[in-house]
């Protein structure tokens, strides 16, 4: 069997990316057992309630939901499981220093399959208040309506 190359994303948590402000991402393995992998090729992972924390010098992956495999027997995994994320010491170190920090925290961004093994992005981040995320999105809003404006000047052939 060939072995895969390239990105395939199984989950993403796109609400992280509005609740929080990300101030650095992490790239991590992550341990698994291997019902737990059949199941991710399948995509059947939530990302939802997920959150990481520092343990002992080890960084753990908790809230994550992997649906149990269907074809699974005795050997298959509970869903909610906290599971072991693989990272450098060097940034685990990192990592602690700055989880002491107040307010900062850890969240998954997304989960892929990298040439056939499965990642974890990481993001240290920061929690936005209520005013910081009608601000991004009047923002974001503001930005859309300038690139229409733009579009329909040139769909006209006239210029400024």
């Amino acid at each position: 069997m060939a072995k895969e190359r390239g990105q395939k994303v199984i989950a993403s948590n796109r609400k992280a990316r509005h609740d929080y402000e990300i101030l650095d991402t992490y790239e991590c393995g992550i341990v698994l057992v291997g019902t737990e992998v059949k199941s991710l090729r399948l995509g059947r992972a939530s990302l939802v309630d997920a959150f990481a924390t520092v343990d002992d010098g080890e960084v753990w992956l908790r809230g994550l939901h992997i649906t149990e495999y269907e074809m699974g027997t005795w050997t298959n995994h509970e869903p909610r499981r906290r599971r072991k994320l693989l990272l450098h010491k060097g940034e685990i170190l990192k990592l602690i220093g700055k989880t002491k920090e107040s307010g900062l925290s850890l969240v998954p961004l997304s989960m892929y399959f990298k040439d056939g093994k499965v990642k974890v992005e990481l993001a240290l981040a920061r929690g936005k208040r209520a005013y910081d995320k009608r601000q991004a999105l009047a923002k974001r809003t503001a930005e859309r309506e300038m690139v229409k404006a733009v579009g329909r000047a040139r769909k006209r052939g006239g210029g400024w």
